[in-house]
């Protein structure tokens, strides 16, 4: 019996994203006479279904033939919903397979996800990372397209079905890889980008604050008028930030190529960097859409989401920040189910004081009415605001200072004294210290925090992050207790108006 009559079933492995990790599916046909064609059952979406026309052409532009039988197509398991392009390879493959086509043998250990051309070429798929991991968890050999993947990331190949036409005339598996395991990461170091905080003029105590807002990764909200350089400080943050880490690299590529992005940046070590307009909707910031996908705050995973114009945002979509704050990751429950993402990140803010921007800057005075700056500055919700653990103003350059092009502390430096403030932190934690709320106090900061907290009226969480920047501050110094010094300047960023 020819190929193209030849009746039976096979099965490949396969998975479809979900949140951000990849869920095995099982791809499962059966050739049987009837009326030719394909049905495709399994819970799939339109995007699936369309599989069928993709699948057909590519499988006729690779010197295969089109089994003149009715073809059943299963998704396994049927309960869950499957979405994406990535099941267009391993329904050819399975094809191919159950008609007699190509040996069996050499599909068994492998995990097929990839998009297809009509000329049978294979494309990226989005979470081209996220089957990397699946696939080194469970001891298969990904085959898909080497998009998506740093450094290659794993065995791939470009072209599977012309791969599979060689298998056809004899070969008995699949090309060896052509790059390390998905465990073995790029280990170069982290690219900086062309910038530094030299070019700042006349901000060292915004830089200051920078400082300690790196190294004890402390959110920040810098109020101050226009020009005055608090966008110039929030995209400079990266530049004096730590490489990441090996298991923070690993998070945060997966959380970026599960949404789609470019992951050279942080699979190099660069920590991200998000700024969205403040128009972005809710399921833009936090997550959710469909498919459900990653917000931009997982986009920051580990790294700087930067909110330009804070009082400018639906005011929905910023007291969505509020738990993901608290809980470093967001939960998202659908009718589908229940997706999580991370959101370990650094929120750094800023805003003008008033409509105008104006209110308090000497040089120019403020046009607004009392009730539209208080309504302004009400935008930003006190509760989210207190869970911003610094406030800092930035005041106008002085003219002269910027015409004469001055820089004070540069990036390297400011990157010299967070390496070394977290590293006093690591060795103190290593040493059994107290990080408590006041666990590391000495006498004399601890009768002057009394004071400033009721001077300042702070509740109970506010009293806790005046305690982190403090001892923050206590590390970049070197002191093993904080001082009065550091709890006064800790409170100092606590207590600073919004304008």
């Amino acid at each position: 019996m020819g190929a193209a009559a030849h009746v039976g079933s096979f099965a490949v492995n396969t998975a479809v994203i979900r949140g951000v990790e990849a869920i095995p599916v099982t791809v499962e046909v059966s050739c049987s006479p009837g009326i030719p064609g394909y049905s495709l059952v399994g819970m799939a979406d339109p995007i699936v279904m369309e599989a069928r026309s993709r699948v057909r052409c590519a499988i006729s532009a690779c010197g295969f033939d089109n089994p003149r039988l009715h073809i059943t197509i299963n998704l396994a398991p049927a309960e869950l919903r499957k979405t994406g392009t990535g099941f267009d390879l391993p329904i050819a493959v399975a094809i191919l397979a159950a008609s007699g086509q190509i040996p069996t043998a050499a599909l068994e250990g492998c995990l097929f996800v990839g998009e297809l051309a009509l000329d049978g070429q294979v494309c990226p798929v989005r979470g081209s990372f996220a089957y990397a991991l699946l696939a080194e968890r469970t001891g298969l050999e990904l085959v898909s397209s080497p998009e998506g993947l740093p450094d290659g990331g794993v065995s791939c190949a470009s072209r599977a079905l012309p791969y599979l036409g060689r298998l056809r005339q004899g070969m008995e598996s699949l090309p060896a890889p052509t790059s390390g395991s998905a465990g073995e990461r790029s280990s170069s170091p982290a690219r900086r980008p062309d910038i530094d905080y030299a070019d700042v003029c006349d901000q060292e105590v915004a830089k200051r604050a920078m400082v300690i807002a790196a190294t004890g990764r402390h959110g920040l909200l810098m109020v101050g008028p226009p020009g005055a350089g608090k966008t110039m400080l929030a995209r400079r943050l990266p530049t004096i930030l730590p490489p990441l880490g090996e298991a923070e690299r690993v998070e945060s590529v997966l959380v970026h190529s599960v949404a789609g992005q470019p992951i050279d940046d942080v699979a190099g070590g660069m920590p991200p960097f998000r700024a969205p307009h403040h128009s972005v909707s809710l399921a833009g910031l936090v997550g959710g859409g469909k498919p459900v996908m990653p917000g931009e705050i997982s986009m920051a995973h580990k790294g700087v989401l930067f909110l330009d114009e804070l009082p400018e945002f639906a005011s929905n979509v910023l007291q969505a920040l509020r738990q993901p704050l608290e809980d470093r990751a967001v939960r998202l429950v659908r009718a589908e189910g229940r997706y999580r993402f991370p959101c370990d990140f650094m929120l750094v803010a800023a805003a003008n004081p008033c409509p105008c921007g104006h209110l308090g800057d000497p040089g120019h005075p403020c046009t607004c009415a009392p009730a539209r700056v208080e309504s302004y500055q009400a935008r930003m919700g006190g509760p989210l605001a207190d869970r911003i653990d610094m406030r800092v103003d930035v005041a106008r350059p002085a003219s002269r200072k910027v015409i004469a092009g001055s820089s004070g502390l540069s990036s390297a430096q400011m990157a010299k004294m967070v390496g070394a403030g977290r590293e006093f932190a690591a060795l103190r934690q290593g040493g059994g210290s107290s990080d408590g709320p006041t666990g590391t106090f000495d006498r004399d900061a601890l009768v002057a925090f009394e004071a400033m907290a009721g001077r300042l009226l702070m509740g109970g969480r506010s009293i806790a992050r005046a305690a982190r920047v403090a001892r923050t501050i206590a590390d970049i110094e070197h002191h093993d207790l904080v001082t009065r010094d550091d709890i006064v300047e800790a409170c100092s960023y606590r207590g600073r108006s919004h304008g």
